[in-house]
């Protein structure tokens, strides 16, 4: 008996044996496999990997900029606002189905007014019938707080001129066309006073820098509708015509770039140069505010159609087009307000 545990005692520590000498083996090689190698080999390859992955890191990826490479060329975000006409304010208007639009303002309809003129061309991109009620040299704002004889350009700036097409009057605008040199002043003022207002649909003002230029305040916190100020005048006038003909829509257009003209005789960029009240961006921004206080359209001709970049190709001089920058200034309009024609 004691011979038999003996005998299974000496078979279980022949087949411990066996088994312990069966893991120092591998295959019919015969290979040792150690686990202290396979520990290192792991510790190792990992240690290698992370070093490949900061290694990537570190370098990136490859970038198309290149330090080198100049251009002209930026981002404008041009400041449209299209204000559509409250249907309520058409209510009890009787449309003759023409479309009839009214453009008032200065130099740029002013100018020119045969073919190539911007008014016959907006007629022609829109198919609209367009009525030119403009005068040459005239501003946004009045120069006096008071109609002074001694300065007649008053009478043709836009607040006045507003509030005679919404009052009927025009006597004053007549009187002082007797004393202008420029003979489309008398016509102009004819023309106006004979128009029937009811006909028409659409307003579009447009002034060139010419507020800027001649210096007339922008702005009046103080006093929004005072109409020595560019958009106080712009507020007074457009009121004018609000509460007399609601049913017709009224859109302004902004000046573009332009130059002034130094105390040297250079040009001065205008969106560089502060004349006293501001350099034409904030005149630009300030137009904006009150067409927005107003609820009237925008148009951005200053970032949007003629700017310092491309004025050479479309303006004369300093500050006037050429008939190519009309037809882009009418073209312009006619996309943003007749998307369809």
């Amino acid at each position: 008996m004691e011979e038999n545990k003996k005998k299974e005692i000496r078979q279980k520590k022949n087949m411990t044996e066996v088994s312990e000498k069966s893991l120092e083996k591998t295959g019919s090689g015969g290979f040792r496999i150690n686990i202290h190698l396979i520990l290192l080999a792991a510790i190792v390859l990992v240690i290698g990997f992370s070093a490949f992955r900061l290694y990537k890191w570190n370098k990136g990826t490859p970038s198309d900029y290149d330090p080198n490479f100049q251009t002209t060329d930026f981002d404008i975000e041009v400041m449209d606002s299209l204000i559509p006409l409250a249907p309520d304010k058409r209510e009890g208007y009787e449309d003759d189905g023409v479309t009839t639009i009214l453009c008032l303002g200065d130099d740029p309809f002013s100018l020119e007014q045969g073919e190539n003129g911007l008014a016959e061309q907006i007629a022609r991109k829109t198919g609209a019938t367009v009525y030119n009620g403009s005068f040459t040299g005239t501003t946004m704002a009045a120069q006096f707080a008071s109609y002074n004889d001694g300065y007649i350009l008053d009478a043709f700036s836009f607040s006045y001129v507003a509030k005679s097409l919404a009052s009927g009057d025009f006597d004053l605008m007549k009187t002082a066309a007797t004393y202008s040199y420029d003979e489309n002043f008398a016509k102009t003022a004819q023309m106006l006073s004979e128009l029937d207002m009811n006909t028409v649909d659409m307003i579009c003002v447009m002034y060139d820098g010419s507020d800027y230029i001649n210096k007339r305040p922008c702005d009046d916190p103080n006093a929004p509708y005072d109409e020595i100020t560019y958009t106080g005048a712009l507020r007074s006038g457009v009121k004018a015509i609000q509460d007399a003909y609601p049913h017709i829509r009224i859109v302004v257009m902004s000046h573009t770039f332009c130059h002034s003209i130094g105390e040297d005789g250079n040009f001065q960029n205008g969106d560089r140069a502060d004349l006293g009240h501001g350099t034409l961006s904030h005149y630009l921004q300030k137009e904006r505010d009150a067409t927005m206080d107003v609820s009237v359209s925008f148009i951005d001709n200053f970032y949007g159609t003629i700017n310092e970049d491309n004025y050479l190709d479309y303006m004369t001089d300093y500050i006037h087009f050429n008939d190519a920058g009309r037809e882009l200034l009418a073209q312009r309009f006619a996309d943003c307000l007749f998307p369809d024609a």
